[in-house]
């Protein structure tokens, strides 16, 4: 009897480890934010080295949550693929893992939804367009969280998130040199000190309450 009992007790146990590993995807509301950290690509971490804090995770990429016939998309800009609509499943997997695996995304809400959906169908009218890899706005291109920046709005057309003079120096003052080789390419200047966003700022508004995670 006292050896079933302890089996059980391990068994609820495991049972409620597993359900708390993430949230449960039919709680994600269309709006929602995905704050993800990325894969160590060339420009994720050129990114975290410009735009990286003294806390963990540091956020390379954000995506726009859509929940259709039951199902949830994300809505982002990516520079594999411009604006576009892509599955969660592939969202989640392309995110770094944590060291049990999990990926490393955060959900986050507007505390004040008021006009969202006419954001959410501004957003969804630039699927198609090209990846800003110049990161300089109003140029018909989006990188991730300009997406977000451009057509997340009040009811009264005024931009929820602040812009903020973009910074592409590592934190010993020193220029990557991704961004230098990719703006020689480009044949532009590197807008550093430009108005612009990053996902890591943008997960920091306190507009913003966190509502899941995956780890």
């Amino acid at each position: 009897m006292e050896r079933t009992m302890k089996c059980f007790i391990i068994y609820i146990g495991i049972l409620l480890a597993a359900q708390s590993c993430g949230p449960t995807t039919r709680h994600l509301q269309s709006g929602d934010l995905l704050f993800q950290v990325g894969k160590n690509s060339g420009m994720e971490q050129a990114i975290k080295a410009a735009t990286g804090r003294s806390k963990t995770p540091d956020f390379t990429h954000v995506g726009i949550v859509v929940v259709r016939d039951g199902a949830d998309s994300v809505l982002e800009a990516t520079s594999e693929g411009g604006v576009r609509m892509t599955s969660l499943k592939e969202f989640l997997q392309r995110a770094a893992p944590d060291i049990k695996g999990r990926p490393l995304v955060v959900a986050k809400r507007l505390r004040d939804t008021a006009g969202l959906a006419a954001s959410l169908q501004h957003a969804a009218a630039c699927i198609g367009l090209p990846y800003d890899y110049a990161f300089r706005h109003g140029n018909g291109r989006y990188y991730c969280s300009e997406l977000v920046w451009e057509n997340y709005r009040t009811p009264d057309g005024e931009r929820r998130f602040p812009a903020r003079p973009m910074n592409f120096r590592a934190q010993d003052g020193t220029m990557p040199q991704f961004w230098i080789e990719l703006f020689e390419q480009l044949g532009e200047p590197i807008p550093e000190g430009e108005p612009g966003t990053n996902p890591n700022d943008m997960a920091c508004d306190p507009q913003l309450q966190e509502v899941g995670r995956w780890f």
